[in-house]
């Protein structure tokens, strides 16, 4: 049975669809069958507009462990994509002695689709949840573009909750259904879980986490739910499992769900260039042949502008007791 005839049953035997169900099932059944990554797909992450994306996470990663006194660790990522991010920052890691026999590769992945794709490219172990991730070292984990696409709950102004109903045909449209939330606006708590499960395990283990998302760091509601098809704006109640449902990562919830020490959200502009992409490019532009250079230089522009990713995009660091500041969050 298609997926929009086991919403639409389930739907007239249980009632409205609270939202986050909604999402968790299209962003399931999406997530399990596509690439939806590049011009073939629905959108572009960052790791695939520039390999400086990466690479300047690889340093980040490289100066953190270093600092922290080069211990044995596991570096992890959650939902790698195609595995472009993290093949970008081994080649950085790569240099750094000690590093990759010190601190294996795991890698958080539901989709067989893409942990294909990524067993293509890296060397690690594969693990379906957070829960599952071993516990006998400090984990240094990155979550690029991750809780965005991770289900919402959504409270208005009124105290009613946004959920889904299903008419005539296949049409599903958005309703309200009474709600114990309380506060109006958007509530991630399967974020908030997952980001309280690695809170845990980072006081417990030791180690940091680098999120990188586009989000909010304020106390006001917001509408931000969204779908993505064919890189165009779609309805996120039609065709279900057939675009990415996404929705804006509030980093202070996030951040309170962790319980740990906080750096940040600050732009992802302003992360990017405290690290030193700036003179990455000018590394990669040197001798290029012009059009390598322009696109070095619009790839920059794409990452870094205000108007385009620099500022809509948050990068946020949380670390364990114990562990250094991370850098592009010192005072």
């Amino acid at each position: 049975m298609a997926l929009a005839q086991r919403l639409a049953a389930r739907i007239a035997a249980e009632g409205p669809m609270r939202l986050d169900a909604w999402m968790a099932a299209c962003n399931a059944a999406y997530y399990a069958g596509r690439d939806p990554l590049g011009a073939s797909g629905d959108f572009v992450t960052a790791p695939e507009i520039s390999q400086m994306f990466g690479e300047i996470i690889g340093g980040w990663i490289g100066d953190l462990w270093a600092r922290a006194g080069r211990p044995p660790a596991r570096l992890v990522e959650l939902g790698p994509g195609r595995g472009t991010l993290m093949a970008d920052a081994q080649r950085v890691l790569a240099r750094l002695p000690g590093f990759g026999a010190a601190v294996p590769l795991a890698l958080v992945e539901t989709s067989p689709v893409l942990r294909q794709t990524q067993q293509r490219q890296l060397a690690g172990e594969w693990f379906d949840r957070v829960e599952d991730l071993p516990d006998d070292r400090p984990l240094i984990v990155i979550a690029n573009e991750f809780f965005d696409a991770l289900p919402i709950r959504q409270c208005t102004a009124t105290g009613a909750e946004r959920a889904v109903g299903h008419v005539a045909g296949t049409t599903f449209e958005p309703v309200t259904i009474p709600s114990a939330l309380g506060t109006p606006g958007e509530h991630g708590e399967a974020g908030a879980a997952v980001a309280a499960e690695l809170g845990a395990r980072l006081r417990r283990q030791g180690g940091a986490m680098l999120v990188i998302d586009y989000g909010y760091a304020d106390a006001v509601a917001h509408d931000s739910l969204q779908a993505l098809r064919h890189h165009a704006v779609a309805d996120p109640f039609a065709a279900p499992g057939e675009s990415d449902l996404t929705a804006h990562v509030d980093f202070t919830a996030l951040g309170a769900a962790a319980g740990l020490r906080g750096w940040g959200p600050v732009a992802q502009g302003v992360w990017l260039a405290r690290l030193g992409i700036e003179a990455r490019a000018r590394q990669l532009q040197a001798g290029a042949p012009p059009a390598v250079a322009a696109q070095v230089a619009a790839a920059l522009v794409r990452l870094t502008a205000p108007a385009q990713m620099g500022n809509l995009f948050k990068v946020m660091a949380m670390t364990a007791p114990g562990w250094p500041v991370p850098a592009g969050f010192e005072p």
